[in-house]
């Protein structure tokens, strides 16, 4: 991953980490203008990881970013 989306990840694992889920929502927002259904299984999806690192965080945006 670039490092780009390798300091997005950081920042939304912070907010996730935080259990900020307002704020990680906003900021996937402002991301990549996710919808909330999208933004939802995001934040889910890195809720579930067992070790939350930024690879795996932005490999998953990533994943839903080409989907939309």
């Amino acid at each position: 991953m670039g490092s780009i989306w390798e300091h997005h990840a950081l920042h939304l694992a912070d907010l996730i980490n935080a259990k900020d889920e307002l704020q990680a929502h906003l900021y996937l927002e402002q991301l990549m203008l996710f919808s909330v259904d999208i933004q939802d299984k995001i934040i889910h999806e890195i809720s579930s990881l067992r070790k939350c690192n930024t690879d795996d965080i932005a490999e998953i945006i990533t994943f839903y970013s080409t989907r939309t």
